[in-house]
């Protein structure tokens, strides 16, 4: 299984966990790292190299800070711009039938800051039900998502941790199903 992580971070030089977690997934076999703000400083996307890519491969997995319950806004860009009618869905939007997509964020806040009684009142799952229908519309498997919960107060045993899980998850190329759970 060839996996393609577009990774989306506007300042990975001054990241700590994307950063480590862009280095734990480099060297597994199989895996490409396609760092989207090193490959478009001026932020204007080559589509037919995009598309390419994800021909290329069978698995992809976007990996990005948590922007204000969202993406990055070049990861966003680069959906709306890449993933084209008749391409990626609609008559003939085939190509991205039959592989898989993994989310993998980091969030600074803690997990008991995403619950419905918590100070977001929303989970992470549910906050990241765009790119499930994104998933859906587009034939591609969803995948359990990989989520990094208040980063700032990682240690670097924890992160260590958190880098040899994402290596697993990457090299076994299984497709984690999200459990389904009533909203």
């Amino acid at each position: 299984m060839r996996t393609l992580v577009v990774l989306a971070h506007p300042d990975l030089a001054a990241s700590r966990v994307n950063a480590a977690l862009a280095g734990a997934a480099r060297p597994v076999e199989g895996v490409t790292v396609h760092d989207l703000y090193a490959a478009y400083p001026g932020l204007t996307l080559d589509v037919e190299r995009e598309q390419r890519l994800l021909l290329e491969h069978d698995r992809i997995v976007l990996q990005f800070p948590f922007y204000w319950y969202s993406v990055p806004p070049l990861l966003k860009k680069w959906l709306d711009e890449v993933f084209l009618h008749g391409w990626a869905y609609g008559t003939g939007g085939t190509s991205l039938h039959g592989k898989s997509l993994l989310v993998t964020t980091s969030l600074g806040g803690g997990e008991e800051h995403y619950r419905p009684e918590g100070l977001n009142r929303y989970t992470v799952a549910e906050l990241l039900r765009p790119l499930e229908a994104t998933a859906r519309m587009t034939g591609l498997r969803y995948e359990e998502p990989f989520v990094l919960y208040a980063t700032p107060a990682l240690d670097d045993a924890g992160l260590a941790a958190h880098q040899e899980h994402y290596r697993a998850l990457l090299a076994s190329g299984a497709v984690r199903e999200p459990e389904l759970t009533a909203v």
